[in-house]
């Protein structure tokens, strides 16, 4: 187990600025998303978006002077990266924001706690400490409430519980691309370079899974979607993945997951002025112990560090 890093390490400006940076941007991204899927699908969307990202995640690598070659496994863990996290994670959370506004769907995706947790005890061997558990409970209960609320108020007309179900869905092929990047086939790259190659092969899979669903491409016409596109590729992924992984590389899983509860509160924050979202005395009931359970799950994460 690597020694922990120092309890203040987050107050180090090389560390803080990429920490605020990629909570505001992935904060910012639930709601970009709700622009990308009125119009076309949201599995062409998904396409768009790492078709745009894939070429600069190559162009960064590039730049960076890393070898674009990899070992065979380290394909074989890009592949799989590729299928959890940028087609299978992405595709249930923009067809989970078809339902659900997207602080709620940031929220679901917040608890990815969960099944990291219970992964990387099966596969890593990672202990599971009672505070964890306890503050998943915490978390958990507190989320059901903002459910409750979501199927009173229904902003969006939606299936509540479909896009509750389909955003579970999302949080668990992102769990299971988190805990298999971090074994030993990972470590033989460099991380921006087995990005490239994931996203390529997600890539690939988003289009073939947009055209059997929903036909050949239609291209949109709307310059708003395309300015979405572009934040959510540039900057929700290609700016975004490197530096999140090399702060979880920095200050470990636990302490790193922080940067998760701040994605929420932006991306709550967001949903409230832009999408009109209703707090009600059960949503804030929610919010507040939905935030509770996830610093007191995080805390028990870092201790683990």
């Amino acid at each position: 187990m690597s020694e922990s890093p120092p309890p203040h390490a987050l107050l180090r400006p090389h560390i803080a600025l990429p920490f605020l940076l990629v909570a505001l941007i992935w904060g910012s991204t639930w709601f970009v998303i709700t622009g990308q899927i009125g119009d076309t699908s949201a599995h062409w969307s998904v396409a768009w978006r790492f078709a745009l990202a894939t070429p600069g995640m190559f162009v960064l690598a590039m730049v960076m002077r890393l070898p674009l070659t990899m070992p065979g496994r380290a394909h074989r863990l890009a592949l799989a990266m590729g299928l959890f996290q940028f087609c299978g994670n992405y595709t249930f959370v923009y067809l989970a924001e078809l339902h659900l506004t997207s602080g709620i769907v940031a929220l679901l995706i917040g608890l990815m706690l969960v099944p990291n947790a219970v992964l990387g005890r099966i596969m890593l061997g990672q202990p599971i400490t009672p505070r964890f558990v306890l503050g998943s409970a915490i978390a958990i209960a507190g989320i059901a409430l903002l459910l409750v609320n979501e199927g009173q108020a229904a902003p969006l007309a939606g299936n509540v519980a479909l896009g509750a179900g389909l955003a579970l869905v999302a949080m668990l092929a992102a769990s299971i691309a988190n805990v298999i990047q971090a074994g030993p086939a990972g470590k033989d790259v460099h991380l921006v370079t087995l990005l490239a190659w994931a996203m390529l092969y997600g890539t690939v899979v988003d289009v073939a899974l947009a055209w059997g669903i929903d036909g050949p491409p239609v291209i949109p016409r709307d310059a708003a979607y395309w300015l979405g596109t572009a934040w959510l590729a540039l900057a929700g992924s290609v700016v975004t993945f490197p530096l999140y992984y090399k702060l979880v590389r920095q200050l470990g899983a636990g302490r790193a997951a922080y940067n998760g509860v701040l994605v929420v509160v932006v991306a709550m924050v967001i949903s409230t002025l832009l999408e009109g979202y209703k707090w009600t005395p059960v949503a804030v009931a929610g919010a507040v112990l939905a935030t509770a359970g996830l610093v007191v799950a995080l805390r028990a994460r870092q201790v683990q560090a």
